[in-house]
């Protein structure tokens, strides 16, 4: 009876795990209709995005250590995604602007010119589209706006390049 009820509560526990992993992509097909304040306390929009572009959108904390990490993992990379959009959206308080600009300069993010970096703030437009539970979250759509990818969670920067790239 024991066996049975352990092999029933992993079979469970597998399943809830499983089920955190899986994005539902039926209702995140094109891009939200964002709003964001910069850095640099001024505004940027889905409006501002370059048409026939694709776009990544990374939903994310500057405290986050699995985000931090991710940057890091990334600044490698940015040449090869010098023509995708990157929008990096966090929930910060537009009072807590300096948690933003130590991460844009930390990541040294201004010789990036196709980054944008912004909190939505109390709006939650951004995490409510995607139902982001944990950060990072991100969105990759191709140079029509159409949903490429979505990660709930931070997938290998190589297979995230690829997927960016295909747009």
């Amino acid at each position: 009876m024991k066996k049975i009820l352990l092999i029933l509560t992993f079979i469970i526990a597998a399943g809830c795990s499983r089920a955190q992993d899986t994005v539902d992509t039926k209702n995140i097909q094109n891009i939200p209709p964002f709003k964001i304040l910069k850095q640099d306390s001024t505004w940027f929009s889905v409006k501002n995005l370059q048409k026939n572009k694709p776009v990544m959108i990374i939903y994310f904390a500057p405290d986050c250590s699995h985000c931090q990490h991710l940057m890091y993992d990334l600044r490698p990379h940015m040449k090869e995604l010098k023509n995708v959009q990157i929008v990096m959206v966090t929930f910060t308080e537009a009072s807590m602007l300096k948690l933003l600009q130590d991460f844009y300069k930390t990541f040294d993010l201004k010789k990036y010119p196709n980054v944008t970096i912004g909190t939505e703030g109390h709006s939650y437009v951004v995490q409510r589209y995607y139902q982001v539970r944990t950060t990072p979250y991100i969105a990759i759509y191709d140079h029509k706006g159409k949903l490429v990818k979505a990660y709930v969670h931070a997938p290998s920067v190589k297979e995230l390049v690829a997927e960016a790239r295909k747009g």
